[in-house]
């Protein structure tokens, strides 16, 4: 098991559609990218049968540095997060129990 990265995403659209390696990997950019701008706006971006990406706010806190337990202010700031489509979630599932049984 490995990492899924841009590269590996970029060949998977080079091996199953066909599409030249170059072009496969400006069309996963320009994926990135257009996530990364709608996000930036403060829009919702959901992909059907994949989930929703938004970014929540998050207030700031007192948190402890882990090496020294002193205590440490974190700032506000602005997370993104990612809810799995409930077909993401049991295509998963059904996957892992299939491969259990492998074992």
């Amino acid at each position: 098991m490995g990492t899924v990265t841009r590269a590996s995403l970029a060949e998977a659209l080079w091996r199953e559609v066909g599409l030249p390696r170059a072009e496969a990997e400006r069309i996963v950019e320009a994926v990135i990218e257009e996530l990364t701008e709608r996000l930036a706006a403060g829009e919702k971006v959901k992909i059907t049968n994949l989930g929703t990406f938004s970014v929540r706010a998050k207030g700031p806190r007192m948190g402890r540095n882990p090496k020294t337990g002193t205590p440490a202010p974190v700032a506000a700031r602005r997370v993104v997060v990612f809810r799995p489509s409930r077909a993401l979630k049991t295509g998963v599932n059904a996957r892992m129990s299939g491969a259990a049984g492998e074992t």
